[in-house]
């Protein structure tokens, strides 16, 4: 009888196996494979850039997309462009009113399964005579900007027991990107939050990662790349040999946005065509050069 008790358990173990590949298989063949189908993504910083492409890959994922922008008007040409039911909200994320008032409206649409922090702002200047009105409007944007908006739609994610909040910082979290205000310093900040939210909301089934993009031609940095030159230059450091795109990073983020990342928490991708790791092939070493 014990024999057969233990028979019976692993057949029924086996048959759930294969039911569960079964359904799996059943998702993929549906075109759902990342398991976003139905679900409510909020992007903010979703009007242009990064933000953009991101909301456009979520939809695309199945996701219904909330796009979020002070921008107003940018936001509901993404919304328009995606379709799918989106919406587009104004939302100031450096206000905690205007962040609520957009969290009431997606709650109105089911709350929040997915949040991308993507707002942004680069205030140039050397730390020596940055005006401090630069250094808060960085911090307000890039840090507690995700932190008030985690704070909001994480609130709708831990009410369903499920839900992935990606951030998007920067290699500059890592490396010093001199004269750049409190870029560094808000985008090392990011890194930090993500791994305390990660700690905090996890037993409550939120997920908290980070994407951290290299050199990519945003209309944030396209001022850049209209000088002579610098697309070439840039493209010459990256192992890639190519400057990134939004799209790049739309797909890392998609990937943690998904129940394919299901284990990842906590966690940082560097989005950078390999960039980081670079230093020492900048510094000459005689006799050790990349074959002519």
């Amino acid at each position: 009888m014990i024999g057969n008790s233990r028979t019976g358990r692993a057949s029924a173990m086996v048959r759930g196996s294969v039911r569960e590949r079964h359904m799996a298989a059943q998702k993929h063949d549906s075109g759902d494979w990342l398991g976003l189908g139905g679900r409510i993504a909020v992007v903010t910083g979703g009007a242009s850039g990064i933000g953009r492409a991101t909301a456009v890959s979520l939809a695309r994922a199945g996701a219904r997309v909330a796009v979020l922008d002070i921008n107003q008007k940018g936001g509901a040409d993404v919304a328009a462009e995606i379709g799918g039911g989106a919406l587009a909200l104004r939302c100031d994320t450096t206000s905690e009113a205007s962040i609520a008032e957009a969290a009431a409206a997606v709650a109105g649409i089911g709350g929040a399964d997915v949040l991308v922090n993507n707002a942004g702002i680069l205030r140039p200047g050397g730390l020596d005579k940055l005006p401090l009105a630069h250094w808060n409007a960085i911090i307000a944007v890039t840090l507690t900007g995700y932190f008030l908006a985690a704070r909001a739609f994480g609130a709708q994610m831990m009410g369903k027991r499920r839900g992935s909040i990606i951030h998007v910082a920067s290699i500059a979290g890592q490396e010093p990107q001199p004269y750049s205000g409190a870029y560094s310093v808000t985008k090392a900040g990011v890194v930090m939050l993500s791994r305390q939210l990660a700690v905090e909301w996890g037993p409550a089934g939120v997920r908290s990662n980070v994407v951290s993009p290299g050199l990519i031609r945003t209309p944030l940095s396209e001022s850049f790349y209209r000088q002579p030159g610098v697309t070439e230059k840039r493209s010459a450091l990256v192992p890639r040999q190519r400057v990134g795109t939004g799209e790049d990073i739309a797909n890392a983020v998609t990937f943690l946005a998904s129940d394919k990342a299901d284990y990842v928490n906590g966690a940082e991708i560097l989005t950078d065509g390999g960039v980081g790791g670079m230093l020492m092939s900048m510094i000459p070493r005689p006799g050790f050069e990349r074959p002519a």
